[in-house]
């Protein structure tokens, strides 16, 4: 027998809920995606992540369901892992998870177990980013044009650069999380999202970039969608021998666009001021779009025309990270990861080295991390980059199936 050292985190899940919205006859968490319950899932990919502390948060009536999935997904960590009974409310389910913590955890992750396919990855990056009095959440950001309304009535626009799709685990320093929820409870407030119950105490929250594949199984389509996923990753079209199956994938993407469009210059994900812009339907970031048309071709997912062209007036005027983060989505909905990306614009403007480090950090925080550099050559005056009229990229991209090691 092998013996585990006691971890310093915990990771809560939360799946308590009754999932009246899936009609599925069921506690949404004992409900099956393939051959496995969402539970399941969701509890494979936390033993997948770095070992802690796992209490699962079942709903009253079904502590044997939750603890026999426990049990098959926990495998040599099964002494890591308890079962607790929920509350009548969210917010009551958690405290209850965390009642049950063990004395050396200090770091504490709640997550939903209806975001099924969650991966270890994010679970462990929530971990990492965990410090003193601040708290933790992976967020997307929101690609659909919003509007604020009265009844039918189109009240205004919503500005979605200032919003972000929250998702899960949220992880939290314990001290301060028990704190929150012993201010919440004195004071009668029930909060429906971590995040907010903690910085409602006056602790301090910050985002991370989320993944596709952690969306929350709310509705029938949602179970859909998920079970799409799950068929679908054993036979991606990768196009090489099946003896082969985790090989990566190379793409390439160019694109061009002339100088003439309005406002200031965005390129590799920064605006500059006092540039003149690229024209284009959205904001002319060569850059960021070679990189897109790379990507998509290394996963065999078309090319950006295909998916943010003219036919997709909600990409008109929108910058790198929305495009950058929609093709990191694209790909995890196909079961791709991003290895690297390379991209080297040709222009004698603006001047980039001085702003290289600024641009890479941008454009890889907009594909969840992955590493992402960037060249300039003005070539030597030669063709239109070299006379100014406007600025061609090419870019390489890295793709790896999820399921490679």
């Amino acid at each position: 027998m092998t013996l585990l050292p006691v971890p310093h985190v915990a990771v809560i899940v939360v799946a308590a809920g009754s999932g009246t919205r899936l009609a599925a006859g069921a506690p949404k968490a004992l409900v099956g995606i393939d051959g496995r319950s969402i539970l399941r899932h969701a509890l494979d990919g936390v033993f997948a992540a770095a070992p802690a502390q796992v209490i699962v948060v079942a709903p009253a009536g079904f502590e044997g369901d939750a603890e026999t999935e426990v049990r098959e997904a926990a495998g040599d960590r099964v002494d890591l892992a308890r079962v607790v009974v929920g509350g009548d409310t969210r917010q009551e389910s958690v405290a209850a998870g965390i009642a049950a913590l063990w004395g050396d955890v200090r770091t504490v992750l709640v997550h939903d177990a209806a975001r099924a396919l969650t991966p270890p990855a994010q679970i462990d990056a929530v971990a990492a980013a965990v410090a003193e009095g601040t708290g933790i959440i992976p967020a997307l950001p929101v690609i659909d044009t919003l509007k604020r309304v009265d009844g039918d009535s189109i009240v205004a626009p919503v500005d979605r650069s200032e919003l972000a799709a929250a998702q899960t685990p949220q992880g939290f320093p314990r001290t301060a999380l028990e704190a929150a929820y012993d201010a919440a409870a004195a004071a009668g407030i029930e909060y429906t999202d971590d995040a907010a119950l903690f910085a409602a105490a006056g602790y301090a929250v910050r985002h991370i970039p989320g993944d596709a594949r952690a969306f929350k199984i709310t509705t029938p389509d949602d179970l859909d969608r998920a079970r799409r996923l799950l068929a679908e990753a054993p036979t991606l079209p990768l196009h090489v021998p099946a003896s082969a199956p985790n090989l990566p994938r190379v793409g390439l993407g160019t694109d061009v666009h002339a100088f003439g469009g309005e406002g200031d210059l965005w390129l590799a994900g920064l605006r500059w001021p006092g540039e003149p812009a690229l024209s284009g339907h959205s904001d002319g970031d060569a850059v960021a779009h070679a990189i897109v048309d790379a990507l998509l071709g290394a996963a065999g997912l078309g090319d950006i025309g295909e998916h943010f062209g003219t036919a997709h007036p909600e990409y008109a005027g929108a910058h790198a990270a929305v495009f950058l983060a929609r093709t990191r989505e694209l790909l995890g909905e196909a079961g791709f990861v991003i290895g690297n990306v390379s991209a080297q614009f040709q222009g004698n403007h603006p001047r980039f080295s001085a702003r290289r480090a600024e641009a890479e950090r941008a454009l890889s925080d907009a594909l969840g991390g992955a590493p992402v550099s960037v060249t300039a050559t003005t070539t030597d005056a030669l063709g239109f980059p070299g006379r100014g009229e406007g600025i061609a990229v090419t870019a390489a991209a890295l793709v790896f199936p999820a399921s490679a090691p």
